[in-house]
């Protein structure tokens, strides 16, 4: 997915650890962890707005889009073991 979480980032630029933010935002800690590691398929506006009052930051510095990323499907091994890209042609 070409959407990153960076949330981890900013927690620790703000010495913030997940059990006091998840608190602070009303979030519990195992919803806060699938935000954190890029697990989640959906974040609401109310969500990312009390994160960003809570950590003083906007909502870029918490997700960012970078359309360079390898989409999983399409990494396999070649003959060597090395990380080739997969065409669909």
């Amino acid at each position: 997915m070409p959407i990153t979480v960076n949330l981890d980032v900013m927690m620790a630029k703000r010495r913030m650890p997940s059990g006091e933010l998840a608190s602070k935002i009303g979030l519990s800690q195992a919803n806060l962890s699938i935000l954190k590691t890029g697990k989640a398929r959906a974040v609401r506006f109310s969500t990312l707005e009390a994160i960003c009052k809570v950590l003083d930051c906007q909502p870029g510095d918490i997700l960012e889009y970078s359309d360079d990323l390898m989409d999983a499907d399409s990494i396999e091994l070649d003959s060597n073991g090395e990380i080739g890209e997969h065409s669909n042609e």
